[in-house]
Formats: structure tokens, sequence, C-alpha cells
């Protein structure tokens, strides 16, 4: 039979943050997802590992995670990552977070050192230094994002014709919509409320947000894995990787890979690929 996760409610001093808990062996594998996602999107990855416990925490704003009013700064997403780890007695884990989250992961590898063994940060939003303190990208496209759907199938039948989604593999991209919506008054309604995300967007530049002081500060092992192609400076190119291509330089213990023929959506792409580098990491 396969794993089922089980939907954990970790209460915060301020604010309560959904955990899918899948039960197994240790070193536990601790996932943080990216901006606008949940912690399902993991499932393809995580039912790689059929004896290893995993947890995909979701982050504030998304999911069933609780969604404060904005502005949403960076540096919470660490501290909200590190806290739930020690709240649910994580250590030695792997830490795997995308975009946003391998934000998050390397925050909270900064703040609690015993969480993790290794990470593996994938195209992680941590920009070249130069970027922090610059003015906020146009956020405008995420609040015109349609906020509700008929079904978590009609939203998967809207989102497979287009063509940022084009190289997701079908069944994850059913997961996103599966789990990415939440049924509220009789609608099927976005988890993650598009004021949420462009908050994240226009504060991921900002200078609480740079994290290279702290980098030489983490001593595991990490695999930066990102994409090739690199993101232009003041736009929001999903396409491309928004990775400081120096990043692995700053880590002391850091390997660098940079990925031909994928955009930013590697996990959803290159599940494949995740999962080995996660093995070698075992």
């Amino acid at each position: 039979m396969e794993r089922s996760p089980e939907l954990r409610i970790v209460s915060l001093p301020a604010l309560d943050i959904a955990v899918w808990d899948w039960p197994g062996s240790d070193p536990p594998l601790l996932f943080a997802h990216a901006t606008g996602f949940h912690g399902r999107l993991w499932d393809r990855i995580i039912r790689q590992f059929p004896d290893r416990r995993a947890i995909a925490v979701e982050a504030r704003g998304h999911g069933r995670s609780a969604k404060p009013v904005p502005p949403y700064r960076w540096p919470v997403f660490g501290a909200d990552l590190a806290t739930v780890a020690v709240s649910l007695g994580i250590s030695g884990a792997i830490g795997i977070g995308h975009s946003s989250g391998g934000h998050a992961v390397a925050n909270a590898a900064v703040l609690r050192p015993d969480i993790f063994r290794a990470l593996l940060l994938v195209d992680p939003t941590i920009f070249p230094r130069a970027v922090y303190g610059q003015p906020p990208f146009d956020v405008s496209f995420t609040l015109r994002r349609k906020r509700v759907f008929d079904s978590p199938d009609a939203m998967f039948q809207r989102f497979r014709e287009r063509d940022s989604f084009a190289g997701w593999q079908p069944e994850i991209l059913r997961d996103y919509c599966e789990y990415g919506l939440l049924r509220q008054d009789g609608h099927w309604t976005l988890a993650c409320p598009p004021e949420a995300e462009a908050s994240i967007y226009e504060n991921s530049t900002a200078l609480d947000a740079d994290l290279h002081d702290e980098l030489p500060r983490i001593a595991q092992p990490v695999v930066v894995l990102r994409a090739a192609r690199q993101r232009q400076s003041g736009s929001i190119d999903l396409a491309a990787s928004p990775t400081d291509p120096a990043l692995a330089s700053a880590l002391p213990r850091a390997r660098d890979i940079a990925l031909e023929g994928v955009s930013h959506y590697i996990p959803m792409e290159r599940p494949d690929r995740i999962a080995q580098e996660i093995t070698e990491l075992l």
C-alpha cells in the first residue's frame, strides 16, 4: 500500500503552520516549497523514498497554513521553518527547498544548524548581492490571477494549455491543482491568496532578504541545483533562474550544478533529478 501523509497543524506563537508528515525512518527529508505553491507538490518525489520520513511544510500564506495580512517579509519563512522543525523534534534532516523555499531552508540552517545534515537548494531565490536594496519587482500580474475555479479539474484543464506549465509532468500539475485550492463557501479558491504572493515577490529584493553575510555559517554539505539560463535583472522570469551564479562559492562545502534545458520549475520538470540528488546526500 502507498503511504499517505498525515496533515498536522503546528501552532506557532502568532499563527498555525500546516505540515504534511509522511511516516518512515530517519534521517528525515524536510521540504520547503516555492512562492504560490504548497506542500503536496513534493508527493511524486517523496514517493521515491518509501521508507523515509518526509515532512513537507506549507509556508504561512499558503496551502492550509494561516494567512496573515501582508506584508510578508522574507526572514519569517526561515524562522517559521526552523521553529516547526524544532517543534516536531527534527534533527539531522536533509533540507530540500525550491525557489523561496531554498531561501527558507538556507535561513533555517543559519538559525538552527542542528536541524540539517545536508541541504539541496533547488534554484533558490538567493539573488546576487547587488539586487538587494533595488526597487521591488512589478507584481501586478500576480494580483490579476484567477482566484476561483469550478473544481480542481477545471484548474488543471485551464493550466495544462499554458506554455509556462508545458514542461511539468502531468501528474505533478494535477497535484498542484488538487491541493492548490480550498473549498470555501461553495467555491474552489486559490490556497495562496494573490495578495500574499504579490507581497512575497515585492519584498524579495529588500535588504532584510539578503543572506550573503550569513552564508559562510552554513557548514553542512550543500548542493545548489539551478537552471543554467539566468534571469535578467529587474524582472520576474519564471523560465529562468533567479539564483546567484556564485552562490556555491559563498558556502564552505557546496557543489554547483547548472542544468541545461530546464526552467525555474526544476522539481516539476525533473523530479527524477531531485530524487537522485537526495539519494546522494543520504
